[in-house]
């Protein structure tokens, strides 16, 4: 029977474009029906210098489905190498030309010696949503791109995170992991934002290792960089939110990459100094509210709700309710995932709900005992549900529709003194 899915939080394979628009001067050529683009990309920060109104797309139709669209594809390409000016592109196929079984890879390697490189991605949305999509980008680059290298720079590092534009704040949170691993004396080498894109892109190879910070997002390209170019990789399961974890990250990236241990705590040391200075200045307004707040609720995709509830719980005291993982994450992770939540400090465990369904979402945040407002943080989804039980609700996950965010970020000691400020605006706004 046919089962109906409300306020999903992911899109389909082919929002991939929008992690290769995250690559300064990569350019996502669709290879699909017309519209997609327009459907797929929103109006939060996917401007700039590749509007996805001018992604070059075949716009195929009821005659290529019949007569099959390569044709059309390889002028596709074609024109755009010669009209767009870009240093990578990167075909990403739609639903109908794989299903009617148009050979994109054979098309892209027709394009094997030009001035500029071209690559492929099979992100149909029947494949899977963005996030494998993201994945799928990751994983072109590696096979279709990278060069193995006998050199290695030392102390260089690349960091991997969760998916561009689908988290909001992704620009902020990167460059702030950038400099957390830059403090402890390491070179970090990223490919998404300003500044970064084909020339970090070509020393991938020439790193120590991989940093891939996410639950589970991109661990599939990490042990195939480990097993194609003998690329070692740390996985840091959580995003670091706040003194607590980012101080357990710092820790764990400095083991991992030899740094000297007195080097680590004095960064350590120099970072918490500052962040409980700015808790102390405020101890009094954040204990006289903790009444407001007994629970809470995280509805995000894994690395934010894991992130955000470890803060809470770790450095504000906070009590958890469930916690809902909206990215449809697969099986094989879930359990490591589960152990996460329960991995908190006091011996407190949060229960994680790996749901997809609004409704059954909002139907559990209303039926549970807050014992009192409840504090929600989520999507814009969950802003009407939480008013109606007159809660606190914080949009930090997609949709975000009540805010512009331009570099702002939560990750690091600064993210969670950000976080900290968004939450108690909003505590505080209730007796004014």
């Amino acid at each position: 029977m046919a089962k109906l899915l409300d306020k999903q939080r992911y899109k389909c394979a082919l929002g991939a474009m929008q992690s290769v628009q995250a690559i300064e001067r990569a350019l996502p050529v669709l290879h699909s029906g017309p519209g997609c683009a327009q459907k797929l990309s929103d109006t939060n920060g996917s401007s700039g210098y590749f509007s996805p109104n001018i992604f070059p797309c075949t716009s195929i139709n009821e005659k290529d489905v019949v007569f099959g669209g390569v044709k059309k594809l390889h002028s596709t390409i074609d024109n755009a190498l010669k009209v767009v000016d870009a240093d990578l592109y990167v075909v990403l196929t739609g639903c109908i030309p794989e299903i009617v079984g148009d050979d994109t890879g054979e098309v892209v390697s027709e394009f094997a010696d030009s001035d500029k490189p071209v690559i492929y991605a099979p992100t149909a949305g029947f494949k899977g949503n963005n996030y494998k999509g993201h994945e799928q980008v990751v994983d072109a680059i590696i096979d279709q791109y990278l060069k193995k290298s006998d050199e290695k720079e030392k102390g260089l590092v690349n960091i991997w995170a969760d998916v561009p534009y689908q988290d909001l704040f992704w620009l902020g949170n990167i460059r702030e992991l950038e400099k957390l691993v830059a403090s402890l004396g390491l070179t970090p080498n990223t490919i998404f934002g300003y500044k970064r894109g084909i020339k970090n892109i070509d020393k991938i190879t020439k790193a120590e290792f991989n940093l891939l910070v996410s639950p589970w997002v991109g661990l599939g390209s990490m042990k195939k960089m480990e097993k194609k170019f003998n690329i070692p990789f740390l996985h840091y399961k959580t995003l670091p939110i706040g003194a607590t974890e980012t101080s357990k990250f710092l820790r764990e990236v400095g083991k991992f990459a030899g740094v000297d241990n007195e080097k680590i705590e004095s960064v350590i040391k120099e970072n918490e100094d500052y962040y409980y200075y700015l808790i102390e200045r405020y101890a009094d307004l954040f204990l006289e509210n903790r009444v407001i707040n007994k629970q809470f609720t995280v509805v995000a995709d894994a690395q934010y709700a894991l992130g955000i509830t470890k803060f809470l719980v770790n450095d504000l005291g906070l009590i958890p309710a469930k916690q809902f993982v909206v990215d449809d994450t697969p099986s094989k992770y879930r359990e490591d995932i589960k152990k996460e939540f329960e991995n908190l400090n006091f011996n407190i465990k949060a229960e994680a709900s790996f749901e997809t369904d609004g409704y059954k979402i909002h139907e559990e945040i209303k039926n549970h005992d807050y014992h009192g407002y409840p504090l929600v943080l989520g999507g814009y989804y969950e802003k009407e549900v939480t008013e109606s039980l007159k809660g606190n609700f914080i949009n930090i996950s997609w949709p975000v529709q009540d805010k512009v965010v331009l570099d702002s970020h939560y990750a690091g000691y600064s993210g969670g003194i950000r976080l900290i400020e968004d939450i108690y605006t909003v505590a505080v706004q209730r007796f004014n």
